[in-house]
């Protein structure tokens, strides 16, 4: 197969598209020495064995290995592990990366006092493969770095986030080196940060400067760190009940530098995006893979038969996850609202995205109507050149109009996310001046 062609198509103007029309012929045909001759001399060509060919050798080969490509995005997994001592927070942080609330069957349970005893996976609810542990405390005056890291087994984990409420101590340290001389990254997240700021501005009221109170909790967690002997700790203070302040965003991207391909997909996606930098993050990382859902979901339109046709159910469930990754379904919705304290229906009038609005097939078969006729001119004239390629035409019609709806959904999810957030967080001032354009097709350029 001519696999590497596809890219570049995706790249083509339309003038270019109706230029090279014989490209988009190639790119369903193998790349070999025999096709390159019969692709100039295809109106002669046996339309049995034309037929044949597209059915046998392009549709089933590369939709296999479009689905290969997709099912590998998918089982890949993550571990994250959430170590440090009893009362640090750790399983509210878990459930806050989450998105989940105390109460919910499947979050981390809290409390005064430490719940954990042996490593504990809690699942994301949208990405199972995706999970986060919450390993026992660290505070233990027999503390013994190795020696608790082989309990919990530290292999099967990505990386390690180590988290204190108040000052990061030896057992941070020692742990961090062994985690360290063990091939893996860590983390150090100082917690509670929220606390720690009201109960400054309560001690001083009149001379309270947030900015100077977060820089000498930084500045001592580094000189603690460095005390114990670590160089370059990477310190970052968050708030469980607040990721949209503070270090979070910052934390977030540097694990997403630090991982790899898929994984740092996963991450992005995993999550909550509760910055308008998260929301635009991820939907670069889920852009990347639209050609994919795009081409897979036009198969059926290139077999005999089966003429402008797609396949809605995949691209419904795509646009679906979509939306979930923003936070824009109705769960995460309600969810938002009671953080932020805001009543849902002022953060859902900010959705203003034709299928953020209207999540139905109808809405979906609309824009794709509209999204065909980008394909029109062009199978006009292959349609001329070779009468008998209806069906080979009608699938890269029905690509353009794929991937025009999902590039322009994401698009569109990515504002109505963005939008919500600066509702629900109070940030008119600082986006006074953001204007929303409606989406660009894209495909031609991506």
């Amino acid at each position: 197969m001519c696999w590497f062609l596809f890219p570049f198509f995706l790249q083509l103007s339309e003038e270019s598209i109706i230029s090279h029309h014989w490209l988009f012929l190639f790119f369903l045909l193998p790349l070999t020495q025999e096709n390159l001759v019969a692709a100039m001399e295809i109106q002669d060509m046996d339309l049995a064995e034309m037929t044949s060919i597209i059915k046998s050798q392009v549709i089933l080969e590369v939709s296999s290995k479009v689905q290969s490509l997709l099912d590998s995005l998918e089982m890949t997994t993550l571990e994250i592990a959430v170590t440090g001592e009893s009362g640090a927070g750790k399983s509210t942080f878990i459930n806050a990366l989450l998105g989940l609330k105390d109460g919910d069957p499947r979050a981390a349970p809290t409390g005064v006092i430490e719940t954990t005893n042996s490593p504990t996976p809690y699942h994301h609810p949208r990405l199972p493969r995706v999970r986060l542990w919450d390993l026992p405390g660290t505070g233990t005056p027999s503390f013994q770095a190795e020696h608790y890291l082989k309990q919990v087994e530290f292999e099967k984990y990505d990386f390690f986030i180590i988290l204190a409420s108040e000052r990061f101590r030896q057992n941070h340290a020692e742990l961090a080196r062994a985690v360290a001389a063990m091939g893996k990254h860590f983390y150090f997240v100082r917690s509670k940060v929220d606390q720690d700021l009201q109960a400054s501005r309560r001690r001083r009221p009149t001379r309270f400067q947030e900015v100077q109170v977060l820089r000498e909790i930084e500045d001592d967690c580094l000189r603690q760190l460095k005390k114990e002997g670590l160089d370059y700790p990477k310190v970052f203070l968050v708030s469980s009940f607040e990721l949209h302040r503070f270090d979070f965003q910052r934390l977030q991207d540097t694990l997403a530098e630090e991982l790899e391909g898929h994984k740092r997909h996963v991450l992005l996606l995993s999550f909550p995006s509760v910055t308008t930098e998260a929301v635009q993050k991820k939907k670069h990382s889920l852009r990347k893979h639209i050609w994919k859902k795009a081409l897979l979901a036009c198969f059926v339109s290139a077999l005999p038969g089966c003429p402008l046709h797609l396949n809605i159910p995949l691209l419904m469930s795509t646009l679906d996850s979509y939306r979930r990754s923003f936070g824009l379904d109705e769960a995460s919705m309600e969810a938002l609202a009671i953080t932020a304290s805001k009543p849902s229906y002022e953060l859902k009038k900010q959705v203003c995205s034709t299928l953020g609005k209207d999540f139905s097939e109808n809405s979906v078969q609309g824009i794709l109507r509209q999204a065909a006729v980008y394909g029109q001119v062009a199978a006009q004239l292959v349609k001329n050149k070779v009468p008998l390629l209806d069906n080979l035409v009608a699938g890269g019609i029905s690509f353009v109009a794929a991937y025009y709806l999902l590039h322009t959904a994401l698009d569109s999810f990515a504002q109505d996310a963005e939008r919500v957030l600066v509702r629900a967080y109070d940030l008119e001032d600082e986006f006074q001046g953001l204007t929303f354009y409606p989406p660009e097709p894209g495909f031609i350029y991506d």
